[in-house]
């Protein structure tokens, strides 16, 4: 689908969306997938996608098929429960998922998260404020960031609490 961000590739089994890729690229894979293209069964994403660049939908309810080690799962589901337009650092995720000194794995976890956007690790940042990387690169984490009204560095490091209460 085009986006804001450039074309975007999206893969979903029938449980939900497991991929959003960036470019318009199929990603590399080790495992011998059968990918067949249907507007049909990728509809309700684009809508919810299509709403979410269009500034009228701040929270994604899409069916997501999620995969990934027990680790990752959790830090996923902690980048769900962060609010839109609102920030948080990877310590805190960590402290969320109950491994306060997991903020490095944190970090790898949201670079591998496979549903960018929707699983909302643009909106993870480093614990002194500053704009880490991003998987589609910092000019789109900034354009998905300013989409949500966050545009002023100093708007960008909340405290832990704020992120508490959201979940």
């Amino acid at each position: 689908m085009q986006s804001p961000l450039g074309a975007l590739l999206l893969a979903a089994t029938e449980q939900g969306l497991c991929g959003i890729h960036f470019d318009g690229r199929k990603p590399a894979t080790r495992t011998t997938e059968m990918w067949i293209e249907s507007e049909e069964a990728l509809q309700p994403y684009r809508t919810e996608l299509e709403g979410y660049f269009g500034g009228n939908l701040k929270e994604f309810t899409c069916p997501l098929d999620l995969r990934g080690t027990e680790f990752q799962m959790r830090c996923w589901e902690a980048l769900r429960k962060i609010p839109y337009g609102k920030v948080c650092s990877y310590g805190d995720i960590a402290r969320e998922i109950g491994s306060p000194k997991a903020f490095r794995a944190v970090g790898q976890a949201n670079h591998n998260n496979p549903v960018p956007i929707i699983v909302p690790c643009h909106r993870v940042i480093g614990s002194n404020g500053t704009l880490t990387g991003y998987g589609g690169g910092l000019d789109v984490k900034v354009k998905l960031l300013e989409l949500e009204g966050i545009s002023e560095p100093t708007q960008l490091l909340f405290p832990a609490q704020s992120f508490k209460q959201a979940g």
